[in-house]
């Protein structure tokens, strides 16, 4: 799957917050678009089975409808994720004023014998070509199987700190 496929600027997953001009529209989806393809992690939050939040930093690939995330199929997050597949998820930027993509839904896990695509190109947005096929190649020599853990977003906001304040702040 292409990592460079672009969130449709009209699409029945609109941007929350879209208000105002065209012009401001095409700014936050192109803000947006940057985001996704940033090497920012992921910050994925879920609800654990104990029923306490998690929130972790993670790898992620849009495929330009599913954020895609991996992890061996043994780890907890699959457990906590199969049993309650409701999740939260923020890319944001590091420096001020803030930007922040905000995606909610619900995850579907498939299983993998080996590292599937998606996640390969996270590694290789992430780690860079040469050392991805060195990442995959040591995962390829551990015994077990991989989780692809993807979220269709059934909401999606940006907070904008540059070309628009949030809420209260607006005036």
């Amino acid at each position: 799957m292409s990592s460079n496929r672009e969130i449709p600027t009209h699409t029945s997953r609109k941007i929350s917050g879209d208000h105002g001009s065209p012009a401001m529209s095409n700014v936050r989806a192109i803000l947006a678009q940057q985001l996704l393809r940033s090497d920012t992690f992921a910050r994925l939050a879920y609800t654990s089975v104990d029923g306490t939040p998690r929130v972790l930093p993670i790898w992620f690939h849009w495929t330009g409808e599913e954020m895609v995330f991996g992890t061996p199929l043994h780890s907890k997050k699959v457990k906590t994720l199969t049993s309650n597949p409701a999740v939260a998820v923020t890319v944001d930027t590091q420096q001020a004023p803030p930007s922040a993509l905000l995606l909610r839904g619900r995850v579907t896990i498939t299983e993998h014998d080996d590292i599937f695509e998606d996640w390969y190109a996270a590694a290789r947005r992430y780690l860079g070509d040469e050392a991805a096929v060195e990442w995959r190649a040591g995962y390829r020599s551990m015994p077990f199987r991989w989780a692809r853990i993807a979220l269709r977003p059934d909401w999606v906001a940006l907070l904008d700190f540059q070309t628009r304040l949030p809420g209260p702040m607006a005036g």
